[in-house]
């Protein structure tokens, strides 16, 4: 979108109702997705107290009576931090200084306060509930690909087999009461017959689960696709998307979240559960007013809700806070911290009270090795993490590639036939081998595996030794040579891990809910085991070298082959989530995909209760990042957040450009002049010309039209409210009207009409730079302070104004972006 000369405020294309969010057109004319993220409606005040008129034959004042609606933000609007701020400070002032009159004050001082720890347990109660529900359904219809239980068709595979009195320690999984769909169907199990039933009702089920989940995401909520972070993101830095954490989202991303899942295509539900949690938070923020009214304490409970969906999603509540800490949240004061991990904690333990698991524990991969690592396996455990790291680079620019022919071809007008195509090469492709057919949860947890000598897993498969104790550690699979079943398993890994990275590449970024933890932890995890079983065996027939000896004597289990899967897992997520961003929790090899380090280490020993293995995730985890680093520093979400034009100013980033205000400000050189107000000099009908023929967001006042001495700046909402609420309330008001800014208004003819004195909708103290400042400076202050604006003077003159959204298209402009592609595609 050009630039209009004079802008006056935030884009032209802040106020458009036809936007594009993820590939997806939508028209926001109407706003019924409700309860929205601003506060819709007329229901909020302005900073400065706006008053409107009161009485007949008076002047239009608004310094009496509050005018309801001034305050509040269009759609598509970035919040003024500063302003939300101010009018939560004037609020808890007046509370404390109405407590000490009577006893029913001090009790609403006291609700007050604790209104957000009651907030933050409904938030982490209903988060966890939810996720709990998802866990359990997406595993019913995951294993109903497969068969159904005919002691109870909502029964799903484990639960089936739990009592039944012939099952088998060896044979666990195989059990009377579960019948594949050959068994019902031919009455057999076994043959080519068989075998192309079952895998034609893996592709029936799969295509199903896949239509219906498109189809309501298409149909009733196209804010549900996507794994939600980047939007999330996003909002959390300031703009508001209506509708986005809205309860019709939160529904059908929930339904179709378990579809998604259980259809067999390369995604996971982690991050959606973050953009759950984040709906649960938005829709329960409307039960209390001082979180209704106030967008920027609102984004506090969202930062907390953050937490909560990771929390849930790998029963991480420490991790969840460090994770919304680092990669998430644009503002995180102390208090929010503590609430953060007050909703993570009662959300794990909400989880853990449902146990959608089965297993009696809150995390979602248990592991238990039996022997420790040694300093030598330091070095395949950094082999591991530049694995990971190199495949996050590849897999970003693949997938943004992959993502932007999506968006400027034919293929995004047609999400449901691409969705179906995609499901159907998945299952297609997936059925034939036992680690693709399973679900990425399943297959990690099988990775994860420490194998024992009743285990029955082709991971497992090796030679078996003609005398128990020769091993000397009971039933450990200590000192053994590969098996067949192991070579086996091992070319089909190799497989998986080609298919998983390919699949994966053109699966994120579909219209349906996906998220990227899962997968990416499935590569790094087969990566890793692969890697794990090849030191086994190089230690097994090489104990001489020097690089063994001392340490791996015979008869010791010297290489766990599960560690290396659960490095491998963590390396590639570091990568993804990228720059301390939202995105930067994943697992080692997965800190190749998003970035993370901290909060990743803190979630992969979480997620796996392997706390002793600390070192290997941290050593794995920081080689990614840096291996990632050298490619290019940004996650796979900012990627998404800069293809689809999210207007977010990254606050890790660093701006090293040597422009100055003056370079970016507007009205250029060639412009026209800046469109402003004077505090006392146009009537009602200049104004409402003025703000009819533009469509800028705001409105410099000056004192008069020759001086451009700066008075404040009055946004065009609050002005169009109050302006409407005069004429309506106010007898007298004509277009001939004077339209006030000052504090004292000049005399008039007694017979001229009343005047409308706005200045209690007047910010008097915005945010100025001179036209010398350079920008990293500017660029700072915006970051830091959240400013939507900042005007540029000259000796108290006004020069011009910088937006939000000029910064960004500077940015773009010198990373040779292009600048128009800033806001909405």
């Amino acid at each position: 979108m050009e630039h209009r000369g004079g802008s006056s405020g935030e884009d032209d294309d802040d106020d458009d109702e036809m936007v594009d969010i993820g590939g997806v057109t939508l028209d926001f004319s109407s706003t019924d997705d409700v309860p929205p993220l601003s506060s819709g409606g007329y229901e909020g005040y302005g900073s400065g107290g706006g008053r409107a008129v009161n009485g007949v034959g008076k002047p239009a004042d608004l310094l009496e009576d509050p005018v309801p609606g001034v305050g509040t933000y269009e759609d598509f609007n970035t919040i003024d931090w500063v302003r939300e701020k101010s009018k939560d400070r004037d609020r808890h002032r007046e509370i404390s200084n109405k407590s000490k009159e009577s006893v029913s004050a001090l009790l609403l001082s006291v609700s007050d306060a604790f209104s957000g720890w009651l907030l933050m347990l409904l938030v982490g109660l209903m988060s966890g509930a939810v996720a709990g529900g998802i866990d359990i359904a997406a595993h019913w219809l995951t294993d109903m690909k497969g068969g159904v239980c005919l002691a109870g068709f909502w029964f799903n595979h484990e639960h089936c087999c739990w009592t039944s009195n012939q099952t088998t320690f060896q044979e666990r999984d195989r059990c009377p009461q579960w019948q594949s769909w050959a068994q019902l169907i031919t009455g057999t199990a076994e043959g080519a017959f068989a075998y192309t039933v079952n895998y034609m009702m893996y592709m029936f089920w799969a295509l199903l689960f896949a239509f219906l989940a498109v189809t309501l995401v298409r149909a009733f909520a196209p804010y549900a696709c996507g794994s939600g972070i980047p939007e999330i993101k996003t909002i959390l830095s300031g703009f508001i998307i209506r509708g986005y954490l809205g309860k019709w989202t939160l529904i059908i991303k929930t339904v179709t979240l378990v579809l998604a899942v259980s259809s067999g295509l390369s995604l996971g539900k982690e991050g959606p559960l973050v953009h759950v949690a984040c709906c649960c938070a938005n829709i329960l923020c409307h039960l209390f007013t001082k979180y209704r009214k106030n967008e920027a304490k609102r984004r506090e409970v969202l930062s907390a809700a953050a937490a909560v969906g990771v929390s849930v999603a790998f029963g991480a509540p420490i991790g969840g806070v460090l994770f919304s800490l680092e990669e998430v949240s644009y503002y995180f004061p102390l208090k929010t911290l503590w609430r953060s991990f007050f909703a993570a904690l009662v959300a794990a333990f909400t989880l853990r009270s449902i146990n959608p698991f089965g297993n009696s524990r809150l995390v979602l991969f248990y592991v238990e090795f039996h022997s420790p690592w040694h300093l030598v396996e330091l070095a395949p455990f950094v082999l591991l993490g530049i694995f990971g790291g190199l495949w996050g680079a590849l897999f970003i620019k693949a997938n943004i590639a992959w993502c932007r022919r999506r968006k400027s071809t034919r293929l995004g007008h047609y999400p449901v036939m691409e969705v179906l195509l995609v499901a159907a090469l998945t299952a297609l492709l997936a059925f034939p081998n036992g680690y693709t057919r399973m679900s990425g949860a399943e297959l990690i947890s099988e990775l994860f595996n420490d194998c024992s000598l009743l285990d029955s897993s082709q991971l497992c498969g090796y030679k078996q030794p003609t005398n128990t104790s020769q091993t000397g550690v009971g039933d450990s699979q200590a000192d053994r040579p590969a098996g067949e079943g192991l070579y086996t398993a091992l070319w089909q890994l190799a497989l998986a891990l080609l298919f998983k990275m390919v699949i994966t590449v053109i699966t994120f970024g579909m219209k349906v809910p996906s998220g990227l933890f899962i997968p990416s932890m499935a590569v790094g995890a087969i990566a890793g085991r692969l890697l794990g079983v090849g030191m086994e065996q190089l230690a097994y027939y090489n104990r001489d070298w020097l690089l063994f000896r001392g340490w791996c004597s015979p008869g010791t289990d010297c290489i766990t082959p599960g560690l290396y899967a659960m490095v491998g897992a963590a390396a590639c997520l570091a990568r993804l989530y990228a720059c301390g961003s939202l995105l930067t929790w994943s697992f080692l090899s997965t800190g190749g995909v998003t970035r993370m380090t901290v909060s990743l280490v803190v979630i992969m020993f979480e997620l796996t209760g392997g706390l002793e293995y600390i070192v290997p995730l941290m050593a794995a985890t920081m080689t990614s990042k840096w291996v990632a680093d050298a490619f290019g520093r940004e996650g796979i979400y900012e990627a998404h957040i800069r293809l689809n034009g999210y207007p977010f100013l990254e606050p890790k980033e660093d701006f090293e450009h040597s422009s100055l205000a003056e370079d970016v400000m507007r009205p250029r050189r060639a412009d026209p002049a800046l469109a402003v107000l004077t505090q006392d000099g146009m009537t009602l009908g200049q104004v409402e010309a003025l703000v009819e023929s533009t469509r800028f967001s705001g409105f410099p006042v000056v004192v008069s039209q020759q001086s451009q001495r700066l008075v404040g700046f009055v946004l065009r909402r609050d002005l169009l409210i109050s302006i409407d609420n005069a004429r309506q309330r106010q007898e007298g008001v004509v277009s001939a009207s004077r339209v006030l800014f000052s504090q004292h208004a000049p005399t008039q003819a007694p017979e001229a009409p009343p005047d409308l004195r706005l200045r209690g909708i007047l910010d008097l103290s915005p945010f100025t730079v001179t036209d010398h400042t350079p920008m990293d400076i500017t660029v700072d202050i915006f970051r830091k302070l959240g400013l939507r604006q900042c005007l540029v003077t000259h000796n108290g003159k006004l020069l011009g104004i910088i937006t939000k959204k000029d910064i960004l298209k500077h940015m773009a402009q010198i990373a040779n972006r292009d600048p128009d592609s800033i806001l909405f595609n």
